[in-house]
């Protein structure tokens, strides 16, 4: 999907609500007073074919949103055999003020779920750097039976956050994964897990944390 969603020039500041930091000394580090600048460079995965995910920034460029309208996994009845996992990544060029660094400090996810008895779901969220092997993981599980709206948020303690290196341009992934299990339901029931919202309007959002490069 890269023609179609790359965002050459788009800049947001993320977050207004980003997380203070805290560097070594124990003083206090707000978010740079500059904004930062992301260009999503490509979103590709499963649940996310070309023409089914867009990603937009907020009109007054604080946050950036991803919109999904495929991104669905199922299990049971009629459905495919390779259809039970989904997946996309995003794969973001970030720009930060000179001097900074940031970590993501948590993010929030929203979707539907129809669980039949005995069926599980999860949802799992993972981040790093390119060229990095240091990658942060969380999951979600959800179990039927179970039809409604979801909501997860992953969050970081500070000792576990993962760092952009200081003086380095790398780009920063997100792959998210949402996957269905049958389990002990009846083979003939359809059970899925979709990565949106039941209005088609699904706010993804990343708040930041932020530090002080060491002085060169």
């Amino acid at each position: 999907m890269t023609g179609g969603l790359l965002m050459s020039g788009a800049i947001a500041a993320l977050f207004a609500t980003a997380l203070p930091a805290h560097n070594p000394s124990g003083a206090i580090v707000d978010p740079p007073p500059d904004k930062i600048v992301i260009n999503v460079a490509t979103v590709n995965g499963s649940g996310c074919p070309a023409g089914t995910a867009a990603v937009a920034v907020s009109p007054d460029n604080t946050a950036f949103t991803v919109t999904y309208s495929d991104y669905l996994a199922q299990v049971g009845g009629n459905s495919d055999p390779t259809a039970f996992r989904k997946n996309c990544q995003l794969n973001l060029v970030v720009a930060v003020p000179g001097g900074f660094t940031y970590a993501i400090a948590s993010a929030d996810y929203r979707g539907f779920a129809s669980l039949k008895a005995g069926a599980t779901s999860t949802e799992k969220a993972s981040y790093y750097f390119q060229g990095s092997s240091n990658t942060a993981s969380i999951t979600h599980p959800f179990r039927g039976p179970l039809a409604d709206n979801w909501q997860a948020t992953d969050t970081t303690e500070w000792a576990q956050l993962v760092w952009a290196p200081c003086g380095v341009q790398r780009n920063f992934n997100i792959n998210t994964e949402i996957r269905v299990n049958a389990g002990t339901s009846a083979p003939s029931s359809t059970s899925f897990m979709t990565m949106d919202s039941t209005d088609g309007e699904l706010d993804t959002i990343y708040h930041l944390a932020w530090k002080e490069c060491p002085a060169s």
